[in-house]
């Protein structure tokens, strides 16, 4: 469940519409080094959607400030500070993604391409396989010729006349 978790950045929740980046940031400063203050807005009204993320530099530092400003008080709201968990935005293969849905095109036709690559080796072993077999029954068929030849010249071979003479004796006995 903690995968992905992004240790040094924090989800700030319940905060006042009056609070601004610049008051998220005087706020958590205290606590260490800050990179980054992000509160989205809202597309429809151009206000934050009552929460935020603060990014520290150090992992320590975010921490202290998990513990400490988790459920404080801010404009008189209630505050609840997490661990935040990577952006996620909709679409890519699992239908959520860290990234969005045109970042997996090169990976998808790659695949693609692997696809038709060995769909294509398939198709020319079973070729090799089909022309293999049909030497084989050729060879095969010309064994069993060449005996059928063999037998044809049992006339110029008095010995072969007179094997084949005792054979034909003791079958019909």
């Amino acid at each position: 469940m903690n995968e992905g978790v992004q240790k040094n950045t924090l989800y700030v929740g319940g905060l006042a519409e009056e609070v601004n980046e610049g008051i998220l940031h005087a706020a958590f400063i205290p606590f260490g080094d800050i990179k980054d203050v992000k509160t989205p807005l809202d597309q429809a009204t151009q206000k934050h959607r009552s929460f935020g993320f603060v990014t520290f530099l150090e992992r320590e530092d975010a921490a202290a400030a998990m513990d400490n400003m988790d459920g404080a008080e801010l404009y008189g709201r209630v505050l609840t500070v997490n661990y935040a968990l990577p952006e996620r935005i909709k679409g890519g293969e699992q239908g959520w993604a860290a990234q969005p849905i045109w970042a997996d095109a090169d990976t998808w036709f790659e695949r693609q391409q692997q696809e038709q690559e060995m769909q294509r080796l398939q198709a020319e072993q079973r070729a090799a396989m089909q022309e293999a077999e049909e030497l084989h029954r050729k060879k095969v068929a010309e064994e069993r010729d060449g005996e059928k030849d063999e037998d044809g010249d049992i006339k110029d071979d008095p010995m072969a006349k007179a094997e084949a003479e005792v054979l034909k004796q003791n079958a019909g006995a």
